[in-house]
């Protein structure tokens, strides 16, 4: 009986997720993001060299201070999915990230340009989510804004 092979392309793919600025500095300096305050369900959407853009809405989880602004820039650099002790009563799921020096990007300037956005008046609507799919189209322009690509050597 004959094997096929069948080999599938590996096509990265592109997440915004939303995190405060005081957190995603964290996962920044360990090298590994969470997401939906720890679960895994979003995580096990990522595949290696997936990139992920992280939108912090506040500079700080437990503060007001609005932010609205692209925060870090990355690619998932690692297959599992694991869980890290931070305290008695919260043992989140994380994933490995590889960070890319990147600068804060204001989201607000950028609305007019994204096609994510179909209603441009309640834009915030995708955040609430908490982590989503977009477009490369999207993703480059952030990218773009973020990353200056001259100096950038990526993963894929």
């Amino acid at each position: 009986m004959p094997y096929f092979l069948c080999i599938m392309e590996s096509k990265e793919r592109y997440w915004i997720t939303v995190v405060s600025k005081d957190h995603i500095k964290r996962g920044v300096a360990g090298g590994f993001m969470q997401a939906n305050h720890g679960k895994p369900g979003a995580l096990k959407k990522l595949h290696v060299n997936d990139w992920v853009i992280f939108y912090s809405p506040k500079v700080t989880y437990e503060g007001d201070e609005k932010l609205q602004a692209f925060t870090a820039i990355g690619q998932v650099s690692g297959n599992e999915v694991y869980q890290h002790k931070m305290s008695e009563n919260f043992i989140p799921y994380r994933r490995d990230i590889e960070y890319y020096p990147c600068k804060e990007t204001p989201f607000i300037p950028l609305i007019p340009q994204m096609d994510f956005i179909k209603n441009k008046g309640a834009w915030g609507y995708h955040f609430r989510f908490g982590f989503f799919e977009i477009g490369k189209t999207d993703f480059e322009l952030i990218r773009s804004k973020m990353i200056d690509s001259k100096s950038l050597t990526i993963n894929s």
